[in-house]
């Protein structure tokens, strides 16, 4: 097979008239595989997908938490399409929402009235407690199963970024709360953005039509350089630990949990299922500040002993790759690092993903981030119901058992995983002082005597 030219716009139409779009086929079906089993012999289904959501009643949403991310997020909503707006916003610190609301207006000229913004530890009470249709949950994800849970029972639709938990109780949190909103008739999107980025969706219907066989191996990546750091001048030790919550792993979950997470989600997501177990390492070495590691190398085990090796560092002036690499038996897939391809084990090109163009040469593809926004829109007004968080919450385990195996030296299971009551985080309710909990680095094993 010839690798796959740029899409013509015909084509791109051709296919989202014979598939019906998410709206026709559900999008939970999207962004789940086939197993093994399934793929082996299955005929190759074309993804397709709404370039906009489509219209319908207004959707009134909130935000809970209005960093860099829940800004984000918030524009990426207001872009997916027709009658949608945001109308209340909470987070911690004043200064956070005075910029968010700078942002929004400035950004999509959307003004939010004084008596819909709210702050302290409370705010996300009173943003769910407003009257609003969605709730976009991007705080620190420490705070994602506390939120999800009143969203949930609130009887609200929720848009939440990844991770959605630091430990394995907020994990299984999650879980539980996915299978309420899914009775309750609630559609759940969270920030795995891959599950609905143009590129993935096609090398996937690959995957599950066997054009590489049976998977044997994946190696999954996030390699980069350090992320940003905050000093602590002028601050109590929890508002500057709030500020700097990417460099702490009771509210980030350490970065093998907070970004890696998305090239585990990959794996899990073409596998169909999670890994058994996992032994790994991890170290300290130039990050300044918090208690997290900066790198890390799992070696996570699916059964019939498929390996998952998974890497993932945040240190300067390395070798660096955003990727997933997926070895079949017939052939094999890398998946990132702006490529998308695969090959048979001699070399030789079977397909190479190339984002669809108009007659212009213009892009047709969706930012991812602002397509999974498209999708929740679409399946609350369509009733085609999506729920992701409980999938969401797997790959998070996972991460989490990574983390937890390279932190302690030990071989961990998923079924350990999935009965550990610790958490993370302080003693005690949380507000402004000072913050009553271990903040050393662990260090794996025992120190050899001279």
């Amino acid at each position: 097979m010839k690798p796959t030219k740029k899409t013509s716009r015909r084509r791109f139409l051709e296919n989202t008239a014979a598939i019906g779009a998410i709206g026709a086929i559900g999008a939970s079906q999207l962004i789940r595989s086939c197993s093994p089993e399934e793929a082996a012999s299955s005929e190759l289904v074309e993804p397709s997908f709404l370039a906009t959501a489509p219209d319908g009643e207004p959707l009134k949403a909130g935000v809970i938490g209005c960093g860099g991310r829940g800004t984000g997020a918030a524009i990426n909503h207001l872009d997916a399409g027709p009658n949608l707006n945001i109308v209340a916003a909470g987070d911690v610190f004043q200064d956070r929402l005075d910029k968010f609301r700078s942002d929004l207006k400035e950004k999509r000229n959307v003004e939010l009235d004084d008596s819909m913004c709210f702050t302290g530890f409370d705010a996300f009470k009173r943003v769910i407690e407003s009257d609003v249709d969605i709730v976009i949950l991007a705080t620190p994800p420490y705070f994602r199963p506390e939120h999800f849970q009143a969203c949930v029972e609130a009887r609200k639709h929720v848009f939440m970024e990844k991770p959605v938990a630091v430990d394995p109780a907020g994990a299984r949190s999650i879980m539980a709360a996915s299978k309420q909103a899914e009775a309750a008739g609630l559609c759940v999107v969270t920030g795995t953005q891959r599950r609905h980025q143009w590129s993935y969706q096609n090398m996937l219907a690959r995957l599950n039509s066997g054009m590489m066989g049976d998977i044997v191996s994946t190696n999954v990546y996030w390699n980069m350089g350090k992320l940003w750091h905050v000093k602590p001048s002028g601050m109590n030790e929890m508002e500057y630990m709030l500020r700097d919550w990417v460099n702490w792993t009771w509210l980030s979950g350490d970065h093998i949990v907070e970004q890696h997470i998305h090239n585990i989600d990959v794996s899990n997501w073409f596998m169909g299922k999670t890994p058994v177990e996992a032994v790994g390492m991890g170290s300290r070495l130039r990050r300044l500040t918090g208690d997290c590691y900066d790198n890390f190398s799992i070696d996570f085990v699916y059964d019939k002993q498929v390996h998952m090796g998974s890497m993932c560092r945040q240190i300067n002036d390395c070798a660096n790759s955003v990727s997933e690499h997926i070895t079949g038996t017939k052939g094999y897939m890398i998946t990132g690092d702006r490529q998308y391809n695969i090959w048979d084990h001699e070399g030789n090109s079977l397909y190479e993903y190339a984002s669809p163009e108009d007659e212009n040469g213009e892009r047709l593809e969706n930012d991812p981030y602002v397509q999974e926004h498209i999708d929740l829109v679409n399946a609350i007004r369509t009733g085609n119901q999506i729920v992701e968080a409980e999938e969401t919450a797997k790959s998070n385990l996972t991460a989490i058992m990574g983390r937890h195996a390279a932190y302690t030296g030990t071989k961990v299971t998923w079924e350990e995983m999935m009965g550990a009551e610790w958490k993370l985080g302080p003693k005690g309710e949380l507000a402004m002082g000072p913050v009553d909990m271990d903040k050393v680095s662990p260090i794996a094993g025992s120190a050899a005597e001279m």
